[in-house]
């Protein structure tokens, strides 16, 4: 993990809008400078700012259309970035500080993420403690008595509150305490992606639902339980090649008596003696005794003589040989339980004398899409609605997996529909899965009706796309919200659904596959998160594993989905990936 504040101490103010925090910050400053701190302020602001006046040069040339304005004076310079897609956060602007000319960074707002901050409380504001939700919070300053074993001040006392803020610089100057890394600073209660997937799979059971099956039936099944060898493969010691069989402990002489012919299939069924040989074909029985075979080019029989050319290669024991059970020994395991049964697998049972296989039963999984917005296709469209494209999307996803598939349709946005359709699903499937209504905004509504049917957690995962996510159980079937945009469910259903899936197949620990491949393009990113750009991987000139990305990330830009056939991986401790950088992709093996 990166660090991104180096050893520098950092500490918050928060509180509810008309504490002061502003008020305090400015008359504190000048204490702090007066003490020989060299301080720089972080400042949240809810609302859209102006740093310049209107009619300015600077002002002027941003409204025309600059997204990054640079003004620099003999004195000061200020970099304007416009962020019209997403607010920067604050790992990204600690990192833009010069922290080599700094002593301590002060945050005004963020109360939300998880850093040390002090509390600041009026009564007469009228809001509630922040310090009983928020475990960052390492003080208070206030014009009453909290219930806190946490240091108090006075919040109109500026020098007991400008002592304590010295004193926590000075003390937490040691780098060891105080470097921060990019997964120590998030929203609260965001998750990574690797802690969403884990708190998934630790409630994820095998499902241990098995069947036997025809081996035509059984392509692309998991095996449940693992399949034993009934023989030995070979189930004799045969020969590699056509030629001739001799002992291995008679290779010196110069002619060798040809005593018999053995074919695919048939035997020599006495014991071959010194000085004999027997013509052999590919795959026959090597005759007891011999245990060495020389390939027929290297032979020439006259009659029932027969002579090597040495010139061709020498002659060593037991070469061209395969030995009874090289391949597979009597009871070895063939195909471990877990595997998904593909053409060489099918083939090797076959080959057993096996003719069914004890599998999984396929997942049930049923879908749905909510929202009024959400139309069938085929249907004459309405205005301000649109059509439904996740559940064909899941529909593909799920039936590569080898799920069977139960499609509910599209839900009405109302608390029947959705309570009636879970009831439902959670007695028809394995698993559930629903795509919209799980944003902040849709959060209230569907939890109410989640709520009284099953355990469910609303969480937003520290990713994009695809940062809003319902998972829980109703009864104990699993259910999951996915995001409504075409890209976020696709993103999500890889990242969170697909290994939940395969841990109710009974895959063991399954991985996705990735490789490493060679940016050819920067690849923007916000630290702090982990984030899915769409790509397209191939192989350069010199051979090197090579990617750029689809264009336009938008997450309901489904065509950059299509055209992608990678997803390129770039963690959060990582701000961009320049080009010649490697980055992680994963393959899109979605098209069934």
């Amino acid at each position: 993990m990166s660090q991104i504040n180096a050893s520098l101490p950092l500490l918050g103010f928060a509180a509810f809008s008309g504490t002061g925090k502003t008020t305090l910050l400015e008359a504190m400053l000048p204490k702090l400078v007066e003490r020989g701190l060299r301080v720089a302020v972080v400042k949240h602001a809810h609302h859209n700012f102006d740093i310049d006046q209107e009619g300015k040069d600077s002002y002027r040339l941003r409204k025309a259309g600059a997204s990054q304005m640079l003004i620099s004076s003999r004195y000061r310079r200020a970099l304007v970035t416009e962020t019209p897609e997403e607010e920067a956060q604050l790992p990204y602007l600690l990192s833009q500080l010069d922290q080599t000319q700094l002593d301590l960074i002060l945050v005004e707002g963020f109360k939300k993420l998880d850093f040390p901050k002090i509390e600041l409380h009026r009564e007469e504001v009228g809001k509630p403690w922040l310090h009983p939700e928020d475990t960052n919070i390492i003080a208070i300053a206030a014009n009453i008595p909290a219930d806190s074993a946490l240091p108090q001040m006075d919040i109109n006392n500026l020098d007991q509150i400008t002592d304590f803020v010295i004193d926590y610089a000075n003390n937490s100057a040691n780098p060891e305490a105080q470097t921060l890394s990019c997964s120590d600073i998030n929203p609260a209660g965001m998750l990574s992606v690797a802690q969403g997937r884990e708190k998934i799979l630790e409630q994820i059971k095998p499902l241990n639902n098995s069947e036997s099956v025809s081996l035509h039936q059984a392509l692309g099944q998991i095996v449940a339980q693992d399949i034993l060898s009934p023989v030995n493969v070979p189930q004799h010691t045969n020969s590699a090649m056509d030629g001739y069989a001799i002992r291995g402990d008679d290779l010196d002489r110069e002619s060798y008596h040809v005593v018999g012919q053995v074919l695919a299939g048939r035997s020599y069924d006495n014991t071959l003696q010194a000085g004999e040989a027997v013509r052999i074909m590919t795959g026959a029985p090597v005759p007891q005794g011999a245990d060495t075979v020389i390939m027929r080019e290297q032979a020439n029989q006259e009659s029932d003589t027969v002579t090597f050319n040495l010139a061709m290669g020498k002659i060593k024991a037991g070469q061209n040989v395969r030995q009874a059970g090289e391949d597979l020994a009597l009871g070895q395991v063939a195909v471990a339980a877990g595997t998904t049964i593909t053409a060489p697998e099918l083939g090797m049972v076959a080959s057993l004398g096996i003719d069914k296989i004890t599998i999984n039963k396929p997942i049930r999984v049923a879908i749905f899409s909510t929202g009024d917005e959400v139309q069938q296709p085929g249907e004459q469209q309405k205005p301000n609605c649109i059509y439904d494209s996740n559940r064909y999307t899941l529909y593909a996803l799920l039936t590569k997996l080898g799920c069977d598939v139960v499609d509910l349709g599209i839900i009405d946005d109302n608390e029947t529909s959705l309570k009636n359709t879970l009831l439902q699903a959670s007695t028809q499937a394995d698993l559930i899965l629903s795509s919209g209504g799980v944003s902040v905004g849709d959060a209230d509504y569907i939890k109410t009706v989640l709520d009284k049917l099953g355990q469910i957690n609303f969480w937003r995962i520290n990713m994009r796309p695809g940062r809003p996510l319902a998972f829980g159980t109703i009864g104990d079937v699993p259910f999951f919200g996915l995001p409504g945009n075409p890209v976020a469910v696709m993103v999500a259903f890889l990242q969170f659904v697909e290994p939940a899936i395969r841990k109710q197949q009974g895959i063991v620990d399954w991985q996705p596959k990735t490789h490493q491949a060679i940016a050819t393009e920067k690849l923007r990113s916000r630290p702090g998160r982990t984030e899915y750009t769409r790509g397209i991987s191939s192989f350069d000139a010199n051979g090197r594993l090579v990617v750029k990305s689809t264009g336009s990330q938008g997450s309901g830009i489904l065509r950059s989905m299509s055209e992608a056939n990678c997803l390129i991986e770039i963690l959060p401790e990582q701000e961009n990936a320049e080009i010649g950088d490697k980055v992680t992709i994963i393959p899109l093996d979605v098209r069934v």
